[in-house]
């Protein structure tokens, strides 16, 4: 009875996204009620290995006893605190120092947010408020990759490249533009790393040309593609349209809201390829998904 109150409730009034409505009404939700490492449990009491990691964003598993501690004391001393204002709290001030101290090169500078897709709609700001100080307020035009995927915001959405999130919902702007993906598998230059890298970069310049080397403030890439498929670029890739983006005279913004704190083995995913983007941004893994946080670095070049 308890399970079938919930499934009757969530049909009549929970809406899940990235789903078929009436599909699921039909189907009825699966009731998740608890977790432990890599597992989760339904309220049949049906185990399941947690191989999604939540939404990508359980790093650290289910349960550890430690994190539970701290954000309950937390929730003791100071549940919330806003940084308007010029007001701050210790908790948020440490995190900052300790991810500049952490993150690859001059990215010093730290503002926190709800999660991923608001971290990339707040980069959009930064950047156009950035050109707009440096006299260039033309700079108003963004490219990101096919197969993409930047949040499922407004404006995320229509970064990412993914027609599930565009059809019906009026994105992408005209201010959004796309460049092929990398991607190895089924690549019309081949899967030879170099012919890709040339492919790419021969792309981005194209676009930028198009749209007008004046116009471009920024091209978006994530370090390894997530939910396009799992992509991975080849090697020296993500140095190369870095390094081309210096030449061009386009901020570079790393989305490792998938990718970031060690997914993929090192603690962001960029450094992989040893480069410094101008913002990247963060999600969960600052939390292990306890609670929704993201954040965006900025370099220190960018914020001066």
């Amino acid at each position: 009875m308890y399970n079938n109150s919930l499934i009757e409730l969530d049909r009549a009034h929970l809406i899940h996204p990235v789903a078929s409505y009436r599909g699921h009404e039909q189907q009825g939700v699966r009731v998740l009620s608890s977790a432990k490492g890599a597992t989760v449990t339904d309220a049949s009491g049906h185990q399941l290995v947690d191989g999604f990691a939540g939404l990508w964003c359980v790093n650290a598993g289910y349960g550890h006893e430690s994190i539970v501690e701290a954000a309950a004391r937390q929730m003791r001393e100071l549940p919330y605190a806003t940084a308007y204002f010029g007001l701050g709290s210790e908790p948020a001030i440490r995190l900052a120092s300790e991810l500049a101290d952490r993150a690859p090169g001059d990215l010093k500078h730290i503002y926190f947010t709800l999660g991923g897709s608001d971290a990339v709609d707040s980069t959009i700001r930064f950047i156009r408020y950035y050109w707009i100080a440096k006299g260039q307020p033309q700079r108003d035009q963004f490219i990101s990759i096919e197969q993409g995927y930047h949040g499922s915001s407004t404006v995320g959405a229509g970064l990412t490249a993914l027609p599930n999130f565009h059809a019906g919902f009026g994105i992408p702007f005209d201010w959004q533009h796309k460049i092929p993906s990398p991607y190895p598998y089924r690549n019309p230059v081949g899967e030879d790393a170099k012919s890709i890298i040339e492919a790419s970069l021969a792309a981005l310049r194209a676009k930028v040309e198009s749209i007008g080397p004046d116009r471009v403030a920024a091209f978006y890439a994530e370090p390894i593609q997530g939910s396009g498929g799992v992509i991975v670029p080849p090697k020296g890739w993500i140095k190369a349209m870095r390094d081309l983006c210096r030449e061009l005279d386009i901020l570079f913004v790393a989305d490792e809201v998938i990718t970031g704190f060690g997914r993929t083995g090192p603690l962001f995913a960029c450094t992989d390829d040893g480069i410094v983007p101008d913002f990247m941004t963060t999600a969960k893994g600052l939390t292990s998904g306890y609670v929704p946080m993201g954040a965006v670095f900025m370099a220190d070049h960018v914020y001066r």
